[in-house]
Protein backbone atom coordinates (compact mmCIF):
# COMPACT_ATOMS: atom_id res chain seq x y z
CA UNK A 1 0.00 0.00 0.00
CA UNK A 2 1.64 3.47 -0.94
CA UNK A 3 1.53 6.68 0.78
CA UNK A 4 -1.90 8.00 -0.97
CA UNK A 5 -3.50 4.93 -0.17
CA UNK A 6 -2.60 4.88 3.86
CA UNK A 7 -3.39 8.78 3.18
CA UNK A 8 -7.24 7.75 1.77
CA UNK A 9 -7.60 5.12 5.10
CA UNK A 10 -6.60 7.66 7.27
CA UNK A 11 -9.01 10.60 5.60
CA UNK A 12 -11.43 7.35 6.13
CA UNK A 13 -10.96 6.98 9.63
CA UNK A 14 -11.16 10.36 10.78
CA UNK A 15 -13.78 11.23 8.77
CA UNK A 16 -15.95 8.50 10.28
CA UNK A 17 -14.86 9.35 14.26
CA UNK A 18 -16.57 13.05 13.53
CA UNK A 19 -19.57 12.99 14.87
CA UNK A 20 -20.69 16.55 14.26
CA UNK A 21 -20.73 18.52 10.94
CA UNK A 22 -18.06 20.90 12.39
CA UNK A 23 -15.71 18.27 13.17
CA UNK A 24 -16.14 16.56 10.14
CA UNK A 25 -15.17 20.17 8.55
CA UNK A 26 -11.98 19.72 10.73
CA UNK A 27 -11.14 16.57 9.52
CA UNK A 28 -11.21 17.67 5.64
CA UNK A 29 -8.96 20.52 6.51
CA UNK A 30 -6.22 18.17 7.57
CA UNK A 31 -6.03 16.62 4.01
CA UNK A 32 -8.36 19.02 1.55
CA UNK A 33 -7.47 22.58 2.99
CA UNK A 34 -4.71 24.90 2.26
CA UNK A 35 -2.53 23.03 3.83
CA UNK A 36 -3.69 19.95 3.95
CA UNK A 37 -1.90 16.74 3.38
CA UNK A 38 -2.95 15.99 -0.23
CA UNK A 39 -2.65 19.91 -0.72
CA UNK A 40 1.01 19.77 -0.32
CA UNK A 41 1.34 17.00 -2.29
CA UNK A 42 0.17 18.89 -5.32
CA UNK A 43 2.10 21.70 -4.38
CA UNK A 44 5.28 19.22 -4.52
CA UNK A 45 4.39 17.93 -7.97
CA UNK A 46 6.17 20.94 -9.67
CA UNK A 47 9.94 19.59 -8.43
CA UNK A 48 9.26 16.73 -10.49
CA UNK A 49 10.47 15.45 -13.57
CA UNK A 50 7.58 15.58 -16.18
CA UNK A 51 6.88 12.45 -16.87
CA UNK A 52 6.81 11.36 -12.97
CA UNK A 53 4.58 14.60 -12.87
CA UNK A 54 2.13 13.16 -14.97
CA UNK A 55 1.59 10.15 -12.89
CA UNK A 56 1.44 11.28 -9.48
CA UNK A 57 -0.77 14.24 -10.58
CA UNK A 58 -3.17 11.53 -11.58
CA UNK A 59 -2.72 9.45 -8.51
CA UNK A 60 -3.22 12.28 -6.43
CA UNK A 61 -6.54 13.08 -7.89
CA UNK A 62 -7.77 9.61 -7.92
CA UNK A 63 -6.78 10.22 -3.61
CA UNK A 64 -8.50 13.44 -3.52
CA UNK A 65 -11.75 12.13 -5.50
CA UNK A 66 -11.97 8.82 -3.30
CA UNK A 67 -11.28 11.62 0.10
CA UNK A 68 -14.26 13.75 -1.26
CA UNK A 69 -16.67 10.72 -1.85
CA UNK A 70 -15.95 9.79 2.08
CA UNK A 71 -16.40 13.37 3.18
CA UNK A 72 -20.09 13.66 1.26
CA UNK A 73 -21.12 10.09 2.41
CA UNK A 74 -20.20 11.09 6.04
CA UNK A 75 -21.80 14.38 5.31
CA UNK A 76 -24.97 12.68 4.49
CA UNK A 77 -25.00 10.13 7.72
CA UNK A 78 -24.21 12.72 9.80
CA UNK A 79 -27.21 14.98 8.13
CA UNK A 80 -29.71 11.73 8.83
CA UNK A 81 -28.49 11.18 12.41
CA UNK A 82 -29.63 14.18 13.13
CA UNK A 83 -33.07 14.26 11.33
CA UNK A 84 -33.94 11.11 13.13
CA UNK A 85 -33.18 13.06 16.43
CA UNK A 86 -35.02 15.70 14.98
CA UNK A 87 -38.07 13.66 14.34
CA UNK A 88 -37.41 11.43 17.52
CA UNK A 89 -37.70 15.00 19.52
CA UNK A 90 -40.84 16.23 17.61
CA UNK A 91 -43.00 13.00 17.50
CA UNK A 92 -46.44 13.04 18.29
CA UNK A 93 -47.93 9.81 19.88
CA UNK A 94 -50.90 9.34 17.93
CA UNK A 95 -52.08 6.72 20.54
CA UNK A 96 -53.38 9.93 22.54
CA UNK A 97 -57.29 10.35 22.19
CA UNK A 98 -58.07 13.23 19.54
CA UNK A 99 -58.92 16.37 20.79
CA UNK A 100 -62.60 17.10 20.12
CA UNK A 101 -64.59 20.11 19.87
CA UNK A 102 -67.01 21.12 22.84
CA UNK A 103 -70.35 20.13 23.11
CA UNK A 104 -72.79 22.76 21.87
CA UNK A 105 -76.07 23.68 23.06
CA UNK A 106 -79.17 26.21 22.53
CA UNK A 107 -79.59 29.32 23.19
CA UNK A 108 -81.78 30.22 26.32
CA UNK A 109 -84.21 32.53 24.37
CA UNK A 110 -84.10 29.55 22.10
CA UNK A 111 -85.19 27.10 24.99
CA UNK A 112 -87.27 29.84 25.87
CA UNK A 113 -89.67 29.97 22.13
CA UNK A 114 -89.43 26.19 22.30
CA UNK A 115 -91.12 25.80 25.54
CA UNK A 116 -93.70 28.82 24.80
CA UNK A 117 -94.19 26.70 21.72
CA UNK A 118 -94.95 23.60 23.36
CA UNK A 119 -97.40 24.87 26.26
CA UNK A 120 -99.43 27.08 23.50
CA UNK A 121 -99.56 23.66 21.17
CA UNK A 122 -100.64 21.85 23.76
CA UNK A 123 -103.91 24.39 24.01
CA UNK A 124 -104.62 23.74 20.20
CA UNK A 125 -102.48 27.05 19.07
CA UNK A 126 -100.82 26.84 15.82
CA UNK A 127 -97.32 28.18 15.44
CA UNK A 128 -97.06 31.01 12.71
CA UNK A 129 -94.04 32.78 10.95
CA UNK A 130 -93.82 35.47 8.94
CA UNK A 131 -91.20 38.18 7.51
CA UNK A 132 -89.03 40.17 9.14
CA UNK A 133 -88.86 43.04 6.91
CA UNK A 134 -92.59 44.49 6.66
CA UNK A 135 -94.63 46.92 4.77
CA UNK A 136 -96.53 49.88 6.63
CA UNK A 137 -99.85 48.61 6.19
CA UNK A 138 -98.85 45.35 8.41
CA UNK A 139 -97.21 46.35 10.53
CA UNK A 140 -99.08 49.79 11.55
CA UNK A 141 -101.99 50.70 9.41
CA UNK A 142 -103.59 47.27 9.56
CA UNK A 143 -103.46 47.15 13.29
CA UNK A 144 -105.61 50.88 13.85
CA UNK A 145 -101.94 52.29 14.06
CA UNK A 146 -102.27 56.03 12.73
CA UNK A 147 -100.24 57.67 10.56
CA UNK A 148 -99.46 60.36 13.24
CA UNK A 149 -98.38 57.44 16.27
CA UNK A 150 -95.24 57.70 17.68
CA UNK A 151 -93.59 54.08 16.69
CA UNK A 152 -93.77 55.92 12.99
CA UNK A 153 -91.44 57.76 13.72
CA UNK A 154 -87.31 57.04 12.71
CA UNK A 155 -86.42 57.50 15.84
CA UNK A 156 -88.12 54.56 17.14
CA UNK A 157 -88.42 52.59 13.57
CA UNK A 158 -85.62 50.99 11.19
CA UNK A 159 -87.14 51.84 7.92
CA UNK A 160 -85.33 50.33 4.96
CA UNK A 161 -84.75 50.98 1.20
CA UNK A 162 -87.07 49.32 -1.06
CA UNK A 163 -90.18 50.40 -0.44
CA UNK A 164 -92.15 53.75 -1.69
CA UNK A 165 -93.42 56.43 -0.33
CA UNK A 166 -97.35 55.09 -0.03
CA UNK A 167 -95.56 51.79 0.81
CA UNK A 168 -92.16 51.67 2.65
CA UNK A 169 -90.97 49.01 4.50
CA UNK A 170 -89.45 48.54 7.73
CA UNK A 171 -88.07 46.06 10.05
CA UNK A 172 -91.20 44.64 12.12
CA UNK A 173 -91.39 46.55 15.19
CA UNK A 174 -93.58 43.34 16.73
CA UNK A 175 -94.86 40.00 15.63
CA UNK A 176 -98.30 41.57 15.27
CA UNK A 177 -98.75 41.81 11.62
CA UNK A 178 -98.94 38.34 12.11
CA UNK A 179 -102.39 38.62 13.34
CA UNK A 180 -103.69 39.68 10.03
CA UNK A 181 -101.47 37.84 7.66
CA UNK A 182 -102.58 34.55 9.02
CA UNK A 183 -106.08 35.75 10.03
CA UNK A 184 -106.50 36.35 6.08
CA UNK A 185 -105.56 33.70 5.11
CA UNK A 186 -107.65 31.77 7.42
CA UNK A 187 -110.46 33.97 5.79
CA UNK A 188 -109.30 32.73 2.22
CA UNK A 189 -109.70 29.29 3.25
CA UNK A 190 -112.91 29.56 4.68
CA UNK A 191 -114.59 31.47 1.67
CA UNK A 192 -112.92 28.78 -0.59
CA UNK A 193 -114.39 25.53 1.62
CA UNK A 194 -117.78 27.57 1.62
CA UNK A 195 -117.51 28.41 -2.51
CA UNK A 196 -118.07 32.24 -1.15
CA UNK A 197 -116.14 34.61 -4.02
CA UNK A 198 -117.38 37.83 -2.21
CA UNK A 199 -115.02 40.70 -1.10
CA UNK A 200 -117.09 41.73 2.07
CA UNK A 201 -116.47 40.76 5.12
CA UNK A 202 -116.95 37.44 6.43
CA UNK A 203 -119.52 36.06 8.85
CA UNK A 204 -119.79 32.84 7.49
CA UNK A 205 -118.84 29.42 9.50
CA UNK A 206 -115.24 28.63 9.53
CA UNK A 207 -112.71 26.88 12.66
CA UNK A 208 -111.51 29.22 15.06
CA UNK A 209 -108.12 31.08 14.55
CA UNK A 210 -105.98 30.39 17.20
CA UNK A 211 -102.38 31.10 16.83
CA UNK A 212 -99.07 32.39 18.21
CA UNK A 213 -96.25 33.98 15.98
CA UNK A 214 -92.93 34.42 18.15
CA UNK A 215 -90.08 35.75 15.93
CA UNK A 216 -87.27 38.36 16.10
CA UNK A 217 -88.70 42.12 16.22
CA UNK A 218 -85.87 45.52 16.00
CA UNK A 219 -86.98 48.79 17.64
CA UNK A 220 -84.42 51.60 18.24
CA UNK A 221 -83.95 50.95 21.74
CA UNK A 222 -80.73 49.78 24.07
CA UNK A 223 -80.66 49.15 27.38
CA UNK A 224 -79.85 46.68 30.11
CA UNK A 225 -83.54 45.51 29.60
CA UNK A 226 -83.64 46.52 26.23
CA UNK A 227 -81.83 45.58 22.87
CA UNK A 228 -82.74 46.87 18.97
CA UNK A 229 -82.83 43.66 17.82
CA UNK A 230 -85.26 41.26 20.59
CA UNK A 231 -88.06 38.41 20.41
CA UNK A 232 -92.27 38.93 20.76
CA UNK A 233 -94.28 36.31 20.54
CA UNK A 234 -97.86 37.30 19.52
CA UNK A 235 -101.13 35.55 20.85
CA UNK A 236 -104.48 35.65 19.08
CA UNK A 237 -107.70 33.80 19.19
CA UNK A 238 -110.36 34.61 17.45
CA UNK A 239 -114.48 33.21 17.33
CA UNK A 240 -117.59 33.34 17.08
CA UNK A 241 -117.23 33.79 21.45
CA UNK A 242 -114.15 34.41 22.67
CA UNK A 243 -114.10 36.79 25.92
CA UNK A 244 -111.94 38.10 28.44
CA UNK A 245 -112.13 35.48 30.72
CA UNK A 246 -110.86 33.08 27.80
CA UNK A 247 -107.64 35.19 27.92
CA UNK A 248 -107.28 35.38 31.81
CA UNK A 249 -107.90 31.42 31.66
CA UNK A 250 -105.54 30.83 29.04
CA UNK A 251 -102.81 33.34 29.69
CA UNK A 252 -102.58 32.23 33.86
CA UNK A 253 -102.31 28.43 32.33
CA UNK A 254 -99.66 29.36 30.14
CA UNK A 255 -97.68 30.86 32.77
CA UNK A 256 -98.05 28.97 35.45
CA UNK A 257 -97.04 25.95 33.56
CA UNK A 258 -94.02 28.04 31.98
CA UNK A 259 -92.30 29.12 35.68
CA UNK A 260 -93.73 25.57 37.02
CA UNK A 261 -95.13 27.03 39.32
CA UNK A 262 -99.04 26.72 40.48
CA UNK A 263 -99.20 29.12 43.24
CA UNK A 264 -98.25 32.20 40.35
CA UNK A 265 -100.62 34.95 40.24
CA UNK A 266 -101.49 37.64 37.99
CA UNK A 267 -103.15 40.97 37.71
CA UNK A 268 -104.49 42.25 34.33
CA UNK A 269 -104.30 46.67 34.68
CA UNK A 270 -106.14 48.59 32.77
CA UNK A 271 -103.84 50.05 29.66
CA UNK A 272 -104.19 51.47 26.14
CA UNK A 273 -103.22 49.66 23.31
CA UNK A 274 -104.49 50.61 19.33
CA UNK A 275 -105.19 47.69 18.30
CA UNK A 276 -107.21 46.18 21.20
CA UNK A 277 -110.08 47.50 22.97
CA UNK A 278 -110.64 47.14 26.54
CA UNK A 279 -106.60 46.38 26.42
CA UNK A 280 -104.75 45.40 29.60
CA UNK A 281 -100.94 45.07 31.14
CA UNK A 282 -100.47 41.65 32.65
CA UNK A 283 -97.95 41.01 35.89
CA UNK A 284 -97.07 38.55 37.50
CA UNK A 285 -96.06 37.75 41.07
CA UNK A 286 -94.14 34.52 42.43
CA UNK A 287 -94.83 33.44 45.90
CA UNK A 288 -91.29 32.04 46.30
CA UNK A 289 -88.16 32.90 45.10
CA UNK A 290 -85.56 36.00 45.10
CA UNK A 291 -88.85 37.70 43.01
CA UNK A 292 -91.84 36.39 45.51
CA UNK A 293 -93.52 39.76 46.32
CA UNK A 294 -92.95 41.68 43.69
CA UNK A 295 -95.16 42.24 40.35
CA UNK A 296 -93.68 41.91 37.26
CA UNK A 297 -94.87 42.95 34.02
CA UNK A 298 -94.23 40.48 31.31
CA UNK A 299 -97.46 40.88 28.66
CA UNK A 300 -99.87 43.28 27.08
CA UNK A 301 -103.23 41.98 25.84
CA UNK A 302 -106.81 43.25 25.35
CA UNK A 303 -110.06 42.38 23.29
CA UNK A 304 -109.32 42.85 19.57
CA UNK A 305 -110.50 46.25 18.28
CA UNK A 306 -113.40 46.18 15.80
CA UNK A 307 -111.35 47.81 13.55
CA UNK A 308 -108.55 45.31 13.62
CA UNK A 309 -111.29 42.42 12.69
CA UNK A 310 -112.33 44.09 9.70
CA UNK A 311 -108.89 44.30 8.15
CA UNK A 312 -108.82 40.48 8.94
CA UNK A 313 -111.68 40.30 6.54
CA UNK A 314 -114.01 39.27 9.33
CA UNK A 315 -117.28 40.88 10.22
CA UNK A 316 -116.81 42.32 13.83
CA UNK A 317 -120.40 41.49 14.58
CA UNK A 318 -119.88 38.01 14.48
CA UNK A 319 -116.26 37.60 15.39
CA UNK A 320 -114.99 38.38 18.49
CA UNK A 321 -111.20 37.16 20.03
CA UNK A 322 -108.27 38.62 22.34
CA UNK A 323 -104.78 39.00 21.53
CA UNK A 324 -101.70 39.57 23.33
CA UNK A 325 -97.64 40.17 23.21
CA UNK A 326 -95.24 39.18 25.51
CA UNK A 327 -91.05 38.86 25.35
CA UNK A 328 -89.58 35.91 25.35
CA UNK A 329 -86.51 37.56 26.42
CA UNK A 330 -87.82 38.97 29.45
CA UNK A 331 -89.30 35.44 30.10
CA UNK A 332 -85.82 34.17 30.04
CA UNK A 333 -84.44 36.45 31.94
CA UNK A 334 -87.02 35.79 34.88
CA UNK A 335 -86.87 32.30 34.27
CA UNK A 336 -83.26 31.84 34.62
CA UNK A 337 -82.34 34.66 37.18
CA UNK A 338 -80.67 36.82 34.82
CA UNK A 339 -80.41 40.30 35.02
CA UNK A 340 -78.78 42.10 31.57
CA UNK A 341 -80.57 41.41 28.34
CA UNK A 342 -77.40 42.19 26.76
CA UNK A 343 -75.99 38.94 28.25
CA UNK A 344 -78.10 36.95 25.78
CA UNK A 345 -76.77 38.59 22.88
CA UNK A 346 -72.88 39.20 23.50
CA UNK A 347 -71.86 35.85 22.34
CA UNK A 348 -69.75 35.06 25.52
CA UNK A 349 -69.42 31.22 25.37
CA UNK A 350 -68.63 31.49 29.14
CA UNK A 351 -72.05 32.85 29.71
CA UNK A 352 -74.05 30.59 27.49
CA UNK A 353 -72.53 27.14 28.51
CA UNK A 354 -74.50 27.76 31.92
CA UNK A 355 -77.77 26.69 29.68
CA UNK A 356 -76.42 23.90 28.01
Amino acid sequence: MNDLDNLVQSARAQFAQATTPQALENAKARFLGKQGALTERMKALATLAPDERKAQGAAINEAKAAIEAALQARRAELAEAELQRQLQAEALDVTLPGRQRGQGGLHPVTLTLQRIEAIFGSMGFEVADGPEIETDWFNFTALNTPADHPARSMHDTFYVEGGTPEAPLLLRTHTSPMQIRHAVQHVKRARAAAGDTGQGLWAGEMPEIRVIAPGRTYRVDSDATHSPMFHQCEGLWIGRDVSFKDLKVVFTAFCRAFFEDDELELRFRPSFFPFTEPSAEIDIRFTRGPLAGRWLEVAGSGQVHPNVVRNMGLDPEHFIGFAFGMGPDRLTMLRYGVGDLRLFFEGDLRFLAQFR
